[in-house]
């Protein structure tokens, strides 16, 4: 296998070069892995109604028509435009002349985070709960509004859309200075009202929680008109994760976690529900958006989602790509699960959505999009689509190849050298108070989470970037990004800490600098590979 091929395949930071001469760096794909497949490679590939799915991506396309021919100078936006332009002038009237398009436009590549060969699933939908435009006892909870006080660093009044990641976000006190807004807790107290903020008033606390978490909803006023509202802004506070802090407090069971469950809990313990909402400091501020009953709410990329073909992904991929997505999932009941196989469009996102092969599946509206929803947190096998404009082999000849795996024997005999080094002293009591041993894996820097205890979490799903939170995170899954009011994210990390970023562009995932500098101290000298090229993800 040459050098480049490799180096696309296994390095910490995959670059790819375009033939577009619009741009001067090559894209990268912090802590990824891809692999080149062929189609004939991508199982239940010819099956899958294609017809469909062109019709999600020429969604997508029309929100890309707009925009510049390269948005911050990375080829893959600017790839991906030039499909669309193809895309928005083709109507297929059969599957496999749709299909027939994705081949001849794109070249499939399996993509993980870096060690792995699976991504994660979960679900979200679209909440319709009940509500009226007037107050009363049954309807008692108010739907806000963004308040006028409530500001970003660096945003204009009347702009597009409120910013929701990299600002800072608060309000300005008597001195000009910028302060936190007021948390969860502070607004279920009262802090907001007298403002005539109200959208609508609902019946139920859980009800608000739920269209925060999710991010949109369809409100169903007393004379059945149909309410549709979507997020606006946040109050600048990371979520918390409710469903967690319940099970760390044996106040709910891992196993019967869910919606539902948490409804019915926090119907029995009103006291401790409005303590446990007040712990997750994040609030989040609606609008109404003037869909009809039958439109779909719109994504991130500003386009309707489509039910079972849209997706929500990390910021580091570019909206408008088409992924194919191959899981057992529990679709049609709980158990057993059935195989999922369906090209599906990146097309919105969520904070807590982090990874390269980690993705939300749009389900649709209403109670049986829920139960769905709900189910699903499953492994996955994710094929990026790439603009075949995009030369993968000729971006492999400037990264460099991985560090070679020491011989077994070169790591006995320096084992055997540094044990002859060792104060007998410092030996003492080591089988008691040392770290465990570890699998030989985690002393080459390869990102194991090893000596952990790994515990997998069922946290709740939001739609919009700054309250969205892990379904799950097993041994394998990112950490939540946090931000805290008052901190702004370097420029194109946000989600990311300092140290993170330093670490990613270095060519190392954030976990690997330490056993990686072990490595180093134990192997004979080698020469070291130069450093990964600096540039934006894509």
């Amino acid at each position: 296998m040459g050098r480049g091929v490799v180096a696309s395949l296994f390095g910490a930071i995959l670059s790819l070069t375009a033939n577009a001469a619009s741009a001067d760096e090559p894209l990268k794909l912090p802590d990824s892995q891809l692999e080149p497949v062929k189609w004939t490679q991508v199982a239940g590939w010819t099956t899958d109604d294609h017809l469909a799915a062109f019709a999600a991506y020429q969604t997508s396309c029309r929100g890309l028509r707009n925009t510049r021919r390269t948005e911050d100078g990375r080829r893959l936006s600017g790839a991906l435009w030039s499909v669309c332009h193809k895309a928005l002038g083709f109507r297929p009237q059969h599957s496999n002349t749709a299909r027939t398009f994705f081949e001849q436009n794109f070249q499939p590549v399996r993509i993980a985070r870096l060690g792995e060969t699976q991504g994660f699933l979960t679900g979200y939908y679209e909440p319709v709960v009940q509500g009226s435009r007037f107050p009363s006892p049954e309807f008692h909870v108010p739907l806000y509004r963004r308040p006028p006080d409530l500001v970003a660093v660096g945003y204009q009044p009347g702009s597009k859309a409120f910013p929701n990641k990299g600002p800072r976000i608060g309000r300005r006190n008597e001195q000009n200075q910028l302060v936190p807004y007021h948390d969860r807790g502070a607004i279920e107290a009262g802090a907001l009202d007298g403002q005539k903020l109200e959208i609508c008033w609902l019946k139920d606390p859980f009800d608000l929680l739920t269209l925060q978490i999710e991010g949109s909803g369809r409100v169903i006023l007393e004379d059945g008109t149909p309410l549709r509202v979507n997020y606006d802004s946040h109050n600048g506070y990371s979520f918390s994760s409710i469903s967690r802090a319940l099970i760390e407090r044996n106040l709910i069971s891992r196993e019967e976690m869910s919606m539902q469950r948490i409804r019915e809990w926090m119907a029995a313990h009103p006291d401790e529900a409005g303590k446990a909402r007040a712990a997750n400091r994040s609030y989040v501020f609606f609008r109404i958006t003037g869909l009809s009953n039958e439109g779909e709410p719109v994504g991130a990329q500003g386009v309707p989602l489509m039910p079972g073909r849209s997706i929500a992904v990390d910021r580091l991929h570019e909206y408008g790509t088409p992924f194919f997505i191959d899981a057992n999932l529990p679709i049609e009941r709980a158990k057993p699960v059935s195989p999922f196989r369906r090209l599906m469009i990146a097309q919105d996102t969520g904070s807590a959505i982090v990874g390269p092969a980690r993705a939300d599946l749009y389900l649709g509206a209403g109670d049986d999009a829920a139960r769905v929803a709900g189910r699903i947190r499953h492994p996955g096998r994710f094929v990026m689509l790439l603009p075949r404009e995009l030369d993968m082999i000729a971006a492999g000849k400037h990264m460099p190849l991985p560090m070679p795996k020491p011989k077994l024997s070169e790591l006995v005999e320096v084992n055997k050298q540094e044990k002859g080094n060792v104060d007998p002293a410092d030996e003492i009591g080591a089988a008691k108070s040392g770290p465990a041993s570890r699998p030989r894996d985690c002393a080459t820097g390869s990102g194991l989470d090893c000596g952990r205890k790994s515990v997998p979490a069922v946290t709740v799903m939001s739609r919009h970037p700054s309250t969205t939170r892990q379904r799950s995170a097993g041994p394998n899954q990112e950490q939540q990004r946090q931000q805290q009011p008052g901190q702004q994210a370097p420029l194109g990390m946000q989600g990311r800490g300092r140290d993170q970023q330093q670490l990613v562009t270095s060519g190392r995932g954030p976990q690997q600098k330490q056993s990686a500098q072990t490595t180093e101290r134990r192997l004979p000298q080698q020469k070291q590979p130069p450093p990964a090229t600096e540039g934006r993800g894509g």
